[in-house]
């Protein structure tokens, strides 16, 4: 869809913050699906998780990506991404070699221009949530700004700046 905005890229890259700012400037957010599968194990105490079982917690993510793509289909205007399908076949593919990436990525389509979060290591933390390390994160980079591109995605990389900066950024490609 072409008001489907994606927002992908390092974990840790200040995404989620990004994404609340876009909501409060009055735009309609999706939340990362991963994020949520994480928070619901944790609380039912599964065992769906990254660190666990990263292939069952990545199918499941697509799961929720592609419920999230259908509910976004009735909202109007903007409406913004935290990650989504894209993200979680490309998890699928890489740690399984099930060839998931352009059967979906054809069939499900974003807005042509995908904005993705670089490594920025001043930022980046650990949490209950997100276990995995810095390194880790940069090698997730480094194969979403391959896969995007492959499946016909222009890749605009968000810069180094504050979070109100970077939300003025978006909103100036997007109005071009």
């Amino acid at each position: 869809m072409k008001r489907f905005v994606v927002i992908s890229g390092c974990s840790g890259g200040g995404k989620s913050t990004l994404l609340t700012e876009l909501a409060e400037r009055g735009h309609e957010i999706v939340n990362e699906p991963g994020r949520r599968i994480v928070k619901n194990e944790l609380a039912a105490g599964g065992s769906t998780l990254p660190w666990t079982d990263p292939a069952a917690f990545a199918r499941r993510a697509i799961g929720l990506a592609l419920a999230d793509y259908a509910a976004a289909t009735r909202l109007g205007g903007w409406v913004f991404f935290d990650r989504g399908l894209i993200d979680a076949a490309a998890a699928v593919e890489h740690l399984t070699g099930e060839p998931t990436l352009v059967s979906l990525g054809s069939t499900y389509r974003y807005y042509d221009r995908v904005f993705v979060a670089p490594p920025w290591r001043e930022i980046y933390i650990t949490d209950s949530q997100r276990r995995h390390g810095f390194d880790d994160a940069v090698a997730e980079f480094e194969r979403l700004i391959e896969v995007y591109p492959s499946l016909g995605y222009d890749v605009v990389v968000l810069p180094k700046v504050g979070t109100a900066e970077r939300a003025d950024f978006i909103m100036r490609v997007l109005n071009t």
